[in-house]
This record gives C-alpha cells, structure tokens and sequence, in this order.
C-alpha cells in the first residue's frame, strides 16, 4: 500500500501537447522535483535509454508487476502498449526527499489524483486546435499514418476530461505554456 501523504505533480495531455517539454522545463528549474521513470511495453524510440526515459520491460514482465500489485496506475493506453508507474519509482524519490513529477496519461492522472487527493497538484497541458496537434506528430516522424490518426483520435477524447484537473495550460507557445506552469509548481512545492 503507498503512503498518499507524500505530495507528486501530474502533468497530462495528448500526446504531441508539449507535456514533456514543459516538465523538462520544470525538471530543470526545480531540484527538488524529480521525474517518475514509467514502466512501458512499447519498444524504445531511437535516442530513449531504459532506465532514463522509460523502463522498458516485455509485456509478460509488465503483466507479472500487475499480478503483483507493483503499479500506483497502468493503462493500456494504444493496442498491446501498456504504460504504467511503479510504486517503487515513487518511493524512491521521496526517499531522496524530492517530490516526483509524473508525465502520464489522462486515465491514469486521474486515477492517481482520486487516490492522493490534495497532495496532489494536476495539469492537463492542452494544445491550441486537434490541427495543430496533428501537425505537432506528422513533425515528429515517429509514427505510421494509421497510428497517427489513432493518436489524434485519442486525443480529441483525451481533451474532453481537461475539466477533471486542477489547472488546464493551452500550450500555444511554449514559452509562455513553461512560465504559467513555473507559477503554478513554484506554489504548491513552496
């Protein structure tokens, strides 16, 4: 059983809504965050380190952590792509007396905020239009057209719970997306 007491930031949004970036940013600034490492099924993209940006295990070792109870929450969040965050991953942060930062999908942010309550400090990082979004992914290059189209789907769902979090930030421009989450983490870590 994890010990809710302990304080963690969220921050959720479609994919291509800019959320790394702008924990990247926070990461960065704050010392005393520290970045939740997710447990994923997917295969690593060619610049990410398992162990750095993901753990990356086989899908028989993620549904092994399941049985196990070894998830605060996990999603299958694209076909056969499971993505979790261990409760081992938290302890070990607030162990070093940081605060973890989860980068993490809608469903999954929710199911955290239900259990950590007012511990726990949520955004939902939106883009400006499902347009841009998708032109946000075609740039990347990492995906086919069909999971491309998979990805905007979701996210126009996605979008539709932003009311569930505490603060919602339209990444339109990063810099300005960076500086109103900066306020916002700056206050709930002080």
């Amino acid at each position: 059983m994890i010990d809710t007491k302990h304080k963690l930031i969220i921050i959720t949004a479609p994919s291509g809504a800019g959320k790394t970036s702008i924990t990247r940013y926070l990461l960065q600034k704050y010392p005393q965050l520290s970045f939740s490492i997710s447990a994923a099924t997917r295969q690593p993209r060619k610049d990410e380190k398992d162990g750095i940006d993901y753990y990356f295990m086989s899908l028989e070792a993620f549904k092994k952590k399941i049985n196990d109870n070894a998830f605060l929450e996990w999603e299958m969040v694209y076909e056969g792509k499971y993505y979790g965050t261990l409760i081992t991953e938290l302890e070990r942060i607030w162990k070093n007396k940081q605060t973890p930062v989860l980068d993490i999908d809608v469903k999954g942010a929710i199911h955290v905020m239900q259990q950590f309550g007012e511990n726990c400090l949520s955004l939902f990082i939106e883009p400006p239009s499902i347009e841009v979004l998708k032109q946000r992914l075609e740039a990347r290059g990492t995906e086919g057209l069909e999971a491309l189209q998979n990805r905007v789907n979701k996210a126009a769902y996605e979008i539709s719970f932003k009311h569930h979090f505490n603060k919602i930030i339209i990444n339109d421009v990063l810099e300005k997306a960076c500086a109103e989450a900066d306020a916002i983490v700056e206050k709930f870590i002080a």
